[in-house]
């Protein structure tokens, strides 16, 4: 059996912008990326802390220490700049290799840089 858990997850990410003509995703700071793990092509789940919006996209880079958080496509209708979002990541594991992990939990400032590591 697998499970499905959070691998990290970045708190109280601002969105700098909101693209409806590109052709779908996020793009976030490279640097968030490295440090949470999260990769590149990785779906995520994003939750507005605004309007209450819930969905799923995928990840591209964005310019390194840039606090870039774009959505891109028919994402952006769900959100407009300086809202605030979760964005989670997930992986799969086993229930004994569950019993000892431990999510990446960023909280972000309102200039996409983290703040603390929970």
């Amino acid at each position: 059996m697998q499970l499905t858990l959070l691998k990290a997850k970045l708190h109280k990410a601002t969105v700098t912008e909101a693209n409806l003509n590109y052709t779908g995703s996020i793009t976030i700071d490279k640097n968030l990326l490295e440090k949470s793990g999260i990769l590149v092509w990785e779906k995520v789940s994003v939750v507005n802390n605004n309007n209450g919006a819930r969905f799923e996209t995928y990840v591209i880079e964005g310019e390194a220490n840039s606090g870039i958080i774009c959505l891109n496509g028919a994402a952006a209708r769900l959100v407009q700049p300086g809202d605030k979002i979760i964005i989670m990541a997930y992986v799969s594991m086993t229930p004994e290799e569950a019993k000892t992990h431990q999510p990446d939990v960023f909280i972000l400032g309102d200039d996409n840089k983290i703040i603390e590591k929970i």
